[in-house]
């Protein structure tokens, strides 16, 4: 039997090494799935944004690439399952599964024996799954989807945990670009710091560009794009 609590302890050391970088968790949840869930030969995530588009991220070997193109194309598949309706798709033999008639020819001829999904993430119309492939038959049973479910809610966690420090570190530059870019403009121009916002305010709307973009380039040139006279 599977030790799960060393297995998540691995895990979360695994996912600890990446704090606040969203790409290498991802790379962290895959590579560990791989070495977790007994039968898995191949792991990826699929992101579907706007309840439409499926894309592979994270992907550890090449089957994961090769289905989400599949599934994109075709609009089915085990993984959209997982991500829109199911907590845990199953697929035990691909040529005789009958659940997705388009898509399982073709997984099938791609190599693919089995299919376990487990539901990552929903958030509005952006939804994501963990998928584990083998390309043997009957490759995954009971300790595969205890392990798996286990995995996937504690990756979902430390997924989200990641985007949201990302989100943070992101606010936290755009704050600290503009409070550069309206230093700038109140020595420049002797005025106040709510006069300098509204100046970077009307620049971006002037231009239709983000009101970061205008400050970061005010800050690296000391030019203040397209905005015009200031008018105290």
């Amino acid at each position: 039997m599977t030790d799960i609590g060393e297995i998540m302890g691995q895990v979360a050391r695994a996912l600890q090494e990446e704090h606040g970088d969203v790409a290498a968790t991802l790379w962290a949840i895959t590579e560990s799935a791989v070495n977790a869930v007994p039968g898995a030969d191949e792991c990826g995530i699929s992101l579907v944004t706007g309840r439409r588009r499926v894309e592979s991220r994270a992907p550890v070997g090449n089957l994961p690439n090769t289905i989400d193109e599949l599934q994109d194309r075709l609009g089915e598949g085990p993984c959209l399952d997982a991500a829109y309706e199911q907590r845990t798709v199953r697929i035990d033999d691909m040529d005789s599964e009958t659940r997705w008639p388009r898509f399982c020819p073709e997984a099938a001829a791609a190599g693919v024996g089995s299919v376990l999904s487990f539901q990552l993430f929903v958030t509005g119309d952006n939804l994501g799954a963990l998928n584990l492939y083998s390309r043997s038959r009957h490759a995954f049973h009971e300790e595969s989807d205890s392990v798996g479910l286990v995995f996937a809610s504690h990756a979902a966690i430390a997924l989200a945990g990641a985007e949201n420090e990302q989100n943070l570190r992101a606010a936290l530059t755009s704050r600290d670009l503009i409070g550069q870019a309206k230093g700038i403009l109140m020595e420049r121009f002797k005025i106040t710091a709510d006069q300098a916002f509204a100046v970077l305010v009307g620049a971006s709307s002037r231009t239709n560009r983000k009101l970061t973009d205008i400050a970061e380039e005010l800050s690296a040139t000391g030019t203040l794009p397209h905005a015009g006279r200031w008018r105290g």
